[in-house]
């Protein structure tokens, strides 16, 4: 699934029917609830609600073609011994937006090798530096995976391990645990400071995953077909064949 991340505001010429388009963008952000793969996609849509052009309904089209080739697919969830562990993988991309060069965070949770969370948006603010960008989406991450430890304390389940964030950031990492102050972060002192509070206790690890096994690339920018498809298998999105393959690889 690729959205170009050139769309621009004035792609075009405006799209004759502005209330079909937010009609069909509202199902498709419905549909992300059980299809992440196409989440960075239907985020990107999304943005062109107020006044959608040619081109971002033929984004619009593209997406609902993936789904039918697709509509077999599903989240998979299974029970395992792992079922206690919290992991989290954060990324963004850095100013790419073509209209007000924002940056794109995504993330992701597991829990029990299940995939629980995800998000895919535009962050509110330019960021001056990548750095700044991934410390941003690893805040985002950071408090998601605190809502889902209060829910799982809530029904009286207790993590097995400290829960690990995986960002392929090493700058974004070495400030989660450095107290010096840095100038040129001053922009996200707050998130640093809250990142750091949390690791500093214990309550959460920040660690480095090659960009290779990012799996939060998928929500943050378009990707080659070959790499989609391998990361959208990390998200557990698969098919009944798929889905066969996987068991016969576990029992053989």
């Amino acid at each position: 699934m690729v959205t170009s991340p050139s769309l621009s505001l004035n792609d075009g010429d405006p799209f004759e029917d502005c209330t079909l388009y937010r009609q069909v963008v509202g199902t498709l952000q419905h549909i992300c609830t059980t299809r992440p793969d196409i989440q960075y996609s239907v985020n990107k849509v999304s943005q062109y609600m107020q006044n959608p052009r040619d081109k971002h309904w033929k984004a619009v089209k593209r997406i609902i073609r993936y789904l039918k080739g697709t509509i077999e697919h599903g989240l998979f969830f299974s029970n395992n011994s792992s079922t206690n562990i919290l992991v989290g993988y954060t990324d963004s991309d850095w100013g790419t937006n073509v209209d007000d060069k924002r940056s794109t965070g995504g993330h992701c949770l597991f829990l029990g090798g299940n995939l629980v969370s995800w998000c895919s948006k535009k962050q509110s603010v330019v960021s001056r530096s990548s750095t700044e960008a991934e410390f941003r989406s690893l805040t985002d991450s950071m408090c998601d995976s605190m809502w889902v430890k209060s829910l799982l304390t809530e029904l009286n389940i207790q993590l097995s391990k400290t829960p690990v964030i995986w960002c392929d950031n090493t700058s974004a990492i070495a400030h989660s645990a450095n107290p010096v102050h840095h100038a040129k972060l001053k922009h996200v002192e707050l998130d640093l400071s809250f990142v750091r509070e949390n690791v500093t206790e214990g309550s959460f690890q920040v660690n480095y995953v090659p960009a290779s096994e990012q799996i939060a690339d998928v929500f943050t920018k378009p990707l080659s077909a070959a790499f989609f498809l391998h990361l959208r298998q990390k998200l557990r999105v698969y098919s009944p064949v798929e889905l066969q393959l996987q068991v016969n690889n576990i029992l053989s």
